[in-house]
């Protein structure tokens, strides 16, 4: 049974006392960082998504596999700034002209389920809601694909992995059966791809001999790439040492050596090739038609186009952007990653709170990627790129490469370092020791 609503929270819901209403769209990345900064003696903020904790999305890839669990890796919006409210609801329209939000909120109880639809005002928003997985149009990705941008994909994609597993044991399949069911296909060879590639082929060759030995000789992992190369982002020689440590089981498979029509049997699939823009993304961009964010979609391409202080272009300095739903008018395109979306809700926390004056720019720390047994390429930057104050014209960044062991051992560091709290620094910590002393569970949940 669904039952609906509509309300208004004006009257409950907005600024308290001299305060401005402030709300938050999204708890990914950017979101978080902005509520750790934001001066909640100055705002009353309020968050809205669907989702009520941020989740540390580098290791997605490791939880589908069971390497850590994964509210190890997730932690209650609540937690992260316990002064803000939190509105469970999904925003499907923004009116910038009376600055107010429609939303839907779905709350299901057994198979009940109530839809309170609601209307809620603003006198500053936060555009934070990330990306969508694209398909390019591509014919049956949606059907056939899994996903890993949410929490939910990488507990389908371990399912999915163990019921190839048991599917490949039962009586009467031949080995080519077997084979099929026991092909992994990976579409898009960026980190995300990489990094998943990885951590599925330590679990066959760490925890397969335990479970499935007689049915390892049928495994075959294939990633399929577009691009010249695997790791665009990576120097030369950190992508040729990724190969070498992949190849040794993983099957790359270029554009270039797929013919037309070509049919890849596999048993389960992974999308990892790209990154679109959500609905009402798209529909904040058509709401602000005929302002400057038009003339900027030419390079803006979908994104919100802001400046250099995060404001939206045609958003009269009410409304913010950050993350992948964005793009700052006067720079170069920022990667789609965790680290800008980090640097700029940290800025704009700042920017709000104390009036902060400088102009937004991206420090480009370095890209870590694991490579699967123990080994991961670091490559950091250890001074400021030409574009930041202090480097003339003719000055490059300094990138330090680290590979292997070492590679895995700062990749390990820094993704403890980063998370939001010394909790998820303890449970992730016991979740790698828990897996060398009793390996990966693969119960089908």
């Amino acid at each position: 049974m669904l039952d609906s609503s509509h309300s208004s929270l004006d009257s409950s819901v907005g600024g308290v006392g001299n305060k401005e209403h402030l709300i938050v769209l999204g708890t990914g990345w950017g979101a978080a960082s902005f509520l750790k900064n934001i001066d909640t003696d100055k705002y009353d903020v309020t968050v809205i998504s669907p989702r009520n904790y941020f989740v540390f999305t580098p290791m997605l890839a490791g939880a589908s596999v069971g390497t850590v669990d994964f509210k190890s890796i997730t932690e209650p919006i609540r937690e992260i700034n316990n002064k803000v409210r939190y509105l469970e609801a999904a925003a499907n329209e923004i009116n910038p002209l009376t600055q107010s939000i429609s939303c839907t909120s779905i709350v299901c109880e057994g198979n009940s389920c109530e839809t309170e639809s609601f209307d809620i005002s603003y006198d500053r928003l936060l555009f934070s809601v990330g990306g969508q997985t694209t398909t390019f149009g591509t014919p049956g990705v949606e059907e056939y694909c899994n996903y890993l941008k949410q929490v939910g994909d990488a507990q389908q994609i371990k399912n999915a992995i163990v019921n190839c597993f048991e599917s490949a044991g039962l009586p009467n399949l031949t080995e080519e059966d077997m084979e099929r069911e026991l092909t992994f296909v990976i579409v898009g060879a960026g980190p995300t791809g990489i990094e998943f590639a990885a951590e599925l082929l330590d679990f066959i060759e760490s925890d397969g001999p335990r479970y499935y030995k007689d049915r390892l000789k049928y495994v075959r992992i294939k990633v399929v790439e577009a691009a010249p190369s695997i790791l665009r982002p990576f120097e030369d020689g950190m992508k040729e040492e990724a190969i070498r440590r992949l190849t040794r089981t993983i099957k790359i498979q270029g554009v270039g050596s797929i013919q037309p029509c070509e049919r890849i049997p596999y048993g389960m699939s992974l999308w990892a090739a790209g990154i679109g823009q959500l609905p009402i993304t798209s529909s904040l961009v058509e709401e602000l038609k005929g302002t400057e964010q038009t003339n900027a979609q030419q390079y803006a391409r979908g994104r919100l186009a802001v400046d250099p202080w995060l404001r939206v272009l045609g958003g009269d300095g009410k409304i913010f952007a950050l993350g992948d739903c964005s793009c700052i008018s006067s720079t170069p395109m920022l990667p789609a990653t965790a680290q800008v979306a980090a640097q700029q809700g940290e800025f704009l926390g700042k920017l709000l709170s104390r009036d902060y004056p400088p102009p937004f720019q991206f420090l480009d720390l370095g890209i870590l990627a694991y490579t699967g047994s123990g080994s991961a390429l670091a490559q950091v930057q250890i001074a400021p790129g030409k574009d930041l104050p202090g480097a003339n014209e003719n000055w490059s960044p300094v990138r330090l490469q680290i590979k292997g062991s070492l590679g895995f051992g700062l990749w390990r560091t820094i993704y403890l370092l980063k998370q939001t709290s010394f909790k998820n620094v303890v449970l992730v910590a016991l979740d790698w020791v828990k897996v060398n002393l009793f390996g990966r569970d693969i119960s089908i949940l």
